[in-house]
């Protein structure tokens, strides 16, 4: 059954005629597609969003304007795809109420965004004499919360040259089939057509073995066309994004667990997109719970938020190309500088730049951080080598994304032992007393944990691990992860409790007590069973239909008047 059948759109009340939600199965993957276009006298503009009755802010219309094309510097002639990541407006009222089934199936790190919007850009420049301005610029532009790039952007790959051949009745039937695809659903195989293409994806689901290799896929159908199968529909080249910094790997590693400022200065918002989200990405399966702006303009909403030099740089990734920012993000802590930034003429900026960096250099790291770690040059050897060798990309890439997995888990594995350790025993959770409170986190205890069961039993790497933890504590990535590894321990406890109640003799319980008192139970069991439906508690199999059960059976032996009065309320 379609998780997403029964649910309310949020563009119309009514229902379609086959007891769907009107555009319900293209709201589970995208909010909305825009045409954003150049005006003569408006310069930036929507020509178009599709569906029609789709509500964006005008303040959310403005950024996507102007995150759809290239800086004027990059030079893009052509075709150019590229991301950007967005802010809801304030008040928004997202489609997505209670808890999302999808968001609890999910990994962490590919959760629907519940604050802001995902683009998807794919933008055309070419000459076109019959155009005053001498060119043709337009983008095809697909809002969603899913941080689902390499999907997104393969789809572009099909339907944006189509569209700017055939123009809207092309976007249309697009937005009609999309209507038609199955809901992503964590652990799924799905076939998704379009314009006489199946694409055949795999959800991930928070049961996968981070790295491992995807569950067997059900056998194929007799599909026509044969479907085109996409091996991720999230991952990045991470070798040609890290190719000309590789030797900083530790680094940026570092700088990513830590949620440090850091500012991607690169010539083109292909690039400078793409390494944003390899960044945030090398930290995986451990969410980055800092702000990432894949790609930046000194339009952006947050721009006055993210340069006031009357406080610290926030803990955020920025994307940039346009040379202004040279001298805007002088100051910030990190820099990573990737390419030649383009200029028109000489001017200011361009000074700023060679004063501040060295021009004899053009991709490198601007910081005065110190790693708390060793490099590990085994893994540069191996990488520099598969260069000499000419070793495909994606190879590369398995290496490179395999070192950092075991890199990120080498960290955590010690941290998840720790907090294990601060749940209750099974045996103190009892029928009769409120779940057993979870032990509170302890820096200085854990630290003790180290010495034997530290990141020295999974990883080769030397250097100040505790001193990395230190620092870590301080972050908003350890914040986030914490949080939800205590909600998630919370849960589990109010699971075995919900368990041990229905294992519990409660008929028995209530023969020697007062009504006043079975009254009181029967509301206690209540709330329990609402609040366990309401989170979506992932309770065994029948439990929660037991316990309805007892609430009945209590309920039936007290007086009818009371029986009524329960029954009621």
């Amino acid at each position: 059954m379609d998780p997403l059948d029964s649910s309310v759109s949020h563009r119309n009340e009514s229902e379609g005629g086959d007891g769907r939600a009107p555009w319900a199965r293209f709201s589970s993957w995208l909010e909305c597609v825009c045409v954003v276009t150049f005006d003569l006298e408006l310069g930036q503009a929507i020509e178009l969003v599709y569906p029609h009755d789709v509500k964006l802010t005008e303040k959310e219309k403005t950024s996507i304007c102007y995150l759809s094309f290239p800086d004027s510097y990059s030079g893009c002639l052509g075709d150019t795809q590229f991301s950007f990541r967005l802010r809801q407006s304030v008040g928004r009222r997202g489609p997505w109420f209670g808890e999302d089934s999808y968001n609890r199936d999910a990994p962490i790190t590919l959760q629907r965004e519940l604050a802001h919007f995902c683009g998807y850009v794919y933008f055309r420049q070419v000459k076109d004499t019959s155009v005053k301005r001498g060119y043709f610029q337009k983008s095809l532009v697909l809002v969603s919360r899913l941080p689902y790039s390499h999907l997104f952007h393969t789809l572009l790959q099909i339907i944006a040259p189509e569209y700017f051949e055939k123009l809207e009745p092309c976007l249309e039937a697009v937005c009609n089939e999309i209507d038609q695809w199955p809901s992503p659903v964590p652990g799924l195989t799905l076939n998704l057509p379009v314009m006489g293409v199946v694409l055949q994806v795999r959800i991930p689901s928070k049961t996968d073995k981070p790295g491992g290799s995807p569950v067997k896929q059900a056998p194929k159908e007799n599909l026509l066309p044969a479907p085109t199968v996409l091996p991720t529909i999230h991952e990045q080249d991470l070798f040609k994004c890290f190719q000309s910094v590789l030797i900083h790997l530790q680094m940026l590693w570092e700088l990513m667990l830590l949620g440090e400022p850091v500012v991607v200065m690169a010539p083109s918002p292909t690039v400078s997109s793409e390494t944003v989200l390899a960044l945030v990405s090398s930290i995986a399966p451990l969410k980055y719970c800092c702000d990432h702006r894949p790609y930046f303009t000194i339009h952006d909403s947050e721009f006055r938020e993210y340069t006031t030099r009357t406080q610290a740089p926030p803990n955020v990734i920025l994307g940039v190309t346009n040379p202004f920012f040279v001298k805007t993000f002088q100051c910030w802590p990190h820099i990573v500088r990737l390419g030649e930034l383009k200029m028109s003429g000489k001017h200011e900026n361009q000074r700023v730049l060679e004063a501040v960096f060295s021009v004899s250099n053009r991709n490198c790291i601007y910081t005065a951080y110190k790693t708390f770690l060793h490099k590990d040059k085994i893994l540069i050897k191996r990488l520099l080598k598969g260069i000499q060798r000419k070793r495909p990309s994606e190879v590369q890439s398995a290496i490179l994304r395999r070192h950092l997995l075991e890199l990120t888990q080498s960290f955590i594995i010690p941290l998840e032992r720790y907090l294990a350790s601060l749940m209750p025993l099974q045996r103190s959770v009892t029928p009769w007393k409120t779940p057993p409170q979870i032990r509170p986190f302890s820096q200085e205890e854990f630290m003790g944990t180290l010495e034997h069961a530290g990141p020295q039993l999974t990883s080769v790497l030397k250097g100040d691990w505790m001193g990395l933890y230190r620092r870590f504590f301080r972050s908003p990535n350890f914040d986030g992860w914490y949080r939800l590894r205590h909600r998630e321990m919370t849960q589990k406890l109010e699971c075995l409790h919900l368990e041990v109640v229905c294992d519990a003799d409660l008929l028995g319980w209530t023969k020697d007590k007062s009504e006043v008192e079975i009254v009181d139970l029967i509301l206690k069991l209540r709330e329990k069973l609402m609040k366990a439906r309401r989170q979506q508690l992932p309770v065994k199999e029948g439990v929660l239909e037991k316990l309805e059960g007892y609430i009945q059976t209590i309920i039936g032996s007290l007086p009818e008047d009371l029986q009524t009065v329960l029954h009621k309320h």
